[in-house]
């Protein structure tokens, strides 16, 4: 089928939801892009795109810069832009049945009742908040849809679920927002201190903890445990490997870095896993691995350790270049309220981790830079 391709550079709300919903049902394809681009990165992107048409709240205009049509692949309903980690824009292509099929397993997996309603408050132009739009659109309810995350907001929308990143989980804590008062809270996009977790769950917050990426239609894996129809192994690397239903069709235009990343079934990811009594436990981005003295540490899980040392309320670990090292490991920390020394700190983590893992340099900071999908900022920290 000679399906259109349109560029949605619209701001979260109804018209948003009406080509997403337009695009499902065998409409255009829609790639949702953020309308708070600045106009030089808004080009590339279109560029990168080669869409159809480009809608923004001014109405549809043809794409200037595409002279001769590009197809897309076959079945292709919404694609997310994504950076990966080589910072060229990249576009995932998702089928509609892909995208049902992962909403309709989380609403399965945390029991959505009929009527149910979703707050979506996480950034639509990433997988997170298409993935919100297209559950409401399965369950057949009205979404609540915020421009921004305001803890107020989430507090007056009542028994909704919502899906969040952990700073946004530990900003509606800290605000003295009831999580009892929500439905289920999908929680992603970070690794989520066990802290923060235990404190959301003992006063009353059902939080599911979920892995995945633009490439599985969001978190395929709730709690350890793969949705309906999905599945997850280790490669004899450690990497985690992913199949089933919700896997994405392609890199458009990219065929090459498509097949780089398909091994027959499986999505190979960029992270490391262990499976521990039969849940898959996520250890860090092989990216992330700091190699210090000729040791391979897995950054993921010092920042994990860390995490749990009562002096932190946030932390992720970093290399960062050293003379002597090659890199050392270095902690990024947000205070609980005394400030951690280093030397603690490397004696708590050499508690439960080789001594190599300890960090070599602490860093304080108010807060950790995000990126706008919520990710911490990790070329930013690692810089220094």
């Amino acid at each position: 089928m000679d399906r259109r391709l349109h560029a949605v550079v619209l701001p979260p709300g109804p018209r948003l939801l009406r080509a997403l919903a337009a695009a499902l049902d065998g409409g255009p394809a829609v790639c949702p892009l953020s309308p708070g681009l600045p106009a030089p990165a808004l080009e590339a992107m279109l560029d990168a795109l080669a869409p159809d048409a480009v809608e923004t709240e001014d109405g549809l205009t043809r794409h200037r810069a595409v002279g001769e049509r590009t197809p897309l692949s076959d079945g292709t309903a919404v694609l997310i832009a994504t950076s990966g980690s080589t910072g060229a824009p990249k576009f995932v292509e998702l089928s509609a049945a892909a995208l049902r099929h992962s909403a309709a397993g989380t609403l399965a997996r945390i029991e959505a009742a009929p009527g149910d309603r979703w707050l979506c408050c996480v950034p639509t132009s990433h997988i997170s908040g298409v993935q919100v739009l297209v559950r409401s659109l399965l369950a057949g309810t009205d979404p609540i849809i915020t421009p921004s995350f305001d803890t107020g907001a989430v507090a007056a929308a009542g028994r909704v679920h919502i899906s969040l990143v952990p700073t946004q989980l530990r900003r509606l804590l800290d605000a003295g927002t009831a999580p009892s008062r929500l439905g289920a809270i999908v929680l992603g996009g970070a690794a989520a201190a066990p802290g923060l977790l235990a404190e959301a769950r003992d006063r009353g917050g059902r939080v599911f903890t979920t892995y995945g990426m633009s490439e599985t239609c969001g978190g395929c894996v709730y709690d350890g445990t793969p949705l309906d129809g999905m599945r997850a192994e280790l490669g004899a690397d450690g990497r985690i490997r992913l199949a089933g239903p919700s896997l994405f069709t392609g890199y458009r235009l990219r065929p090459e870095q498509t097949a780089a990343v398909r091994d027959g079934e499986w999505f190979v990811t960029q992270d490391l896993g262990a499976l521990e009594d039969g849940r898959l436990r996520v250890r860090g981005r092989v990216d992330d691995v700091i190699n210090t003295g000729g040791e391979k540490i897995v950054a993921g899980e010092v920042a994990t350790a860390l995490s749990r040392h009562p002096k932190i309320r946030d932390v992720v670990v970093v290399g960062r270049p050293d003379p002597e090292w090659g890199e050392r490991v270095t902690a990024v920390v947000v205070p609980a309220a005394e400030p951690p020394a280093l030397p603690e700190l490397r004696a708590f983590v050499r508690e439960t981790m080789p001594a190599a893992a300890a960090p070599r340099e602490l860093e304080l900071v108010p807060a950790i830079p995000l990126l706008a999908s919520g990710k911490p900022d990790r070329a930013r920290l690692r810089r220094g």
